[in-house]
């Protein structure tokens, strides 16, 4: 269907292309009638002035000096008539030429018309079977479709590059937890061993001073003991 309307969204420009060739034909072709005739009187006044100077030759029984000139200023004006009429001719030959162009474009455009017209006639069905007034309303609300459709998908294309950033902030974030919560775990197990280093420590201390009371008391003892012995002995 897109592609239906892109064929005729081209069938109506080529249709206003093919009218404009055919205005700038019958123009072209108005003009080279003008032409035409414009260069036919000149042809005309060409041949009268042509008899004038004849008959003017003729008829004056002027000098040999002054026929001398006037076949001068003749052989000039022929002349400059002549390049003049080349000039002309080679302006109409450029104007068929152009008007052969327009002629082929115009050919070439009628048969994309011809080509297109179906798509024309199932539009015009479409606005006969619908809310639509004309082809040109359903060509506005198909671009005002193309346009909706292309935000649409700048939007899916934001929210994908969104949930993607998203999608890497929260690995980035996890794996930063995750050598977090590893860091945690070995200074606990450095923790847990030094804690466990301590009250093996603790329990080695406890014994020498368990060790170191025992000594102490028996030192006592044999202290109370001496003491008493020198005691007796004095008595």
């Amino acid at each position: 269907e897109e592609d239906s309307t892109n064929s005729f969204i081209c069938v109506l420009k080529k249709m206003k292309e093919a009218r404009l060739v055919e205005k700038v034909v019958e123009e072209t072709e108005q003009a080279f009638t003008e032409r035409m005739e414009a260069l036919a009187e000149q042809w005309r006044d060409l041949h009268a002035r042509r008899a004038q100077l004849k008959a003017h030759v003729v008829t004056s029984g002027t000098t040999v000096k002054e026929n001398e000139r006037l076949r001068s200023q003749a052989l000039k004006k022929a002349k400059e008539e002549k390049e003049e009429n080349s000039k002309k001719e080679r302006e109409i030959l450029r104007a068929r030429m152009e008007l052969e162009a327009l002629r082929k474009q115009h050919q070439k455009l009628s048969k994309k018309l011809l080509k297109y017209s179906l798509f024309k006639r199932y539009l015009e069905d479409v606005v006969e079977n619908s809310q639509f007034h004309d082809i040109d309303d359903i060509i506005t609300y198909y671009k005002a479709l193309l346009r909706t459709r292309k935000d649409l998908l700048q939007s899916q294309w934001w929210h994908r590059q969104l949930t993607e950033q998203g999608k890497a902030l929260q690995q980035q974030i996890r794996a930063e937890k995750e050598a977090e919560m590893l860091q945690w775990k070995n200074d606990l197990v450095q923790l847990r061993e030094s804690f466990e280093q301590a009250q093996s420590d603790i329990r080695q201390w406890e014994g020498r001073w368990a060790e170191v009371q025992d000594r102490a008391a028996r030192k006592a003892t044999e202290l109370k003991s001496l003491t008493m012995a020198i005691h007796s002995l004095f008595q």
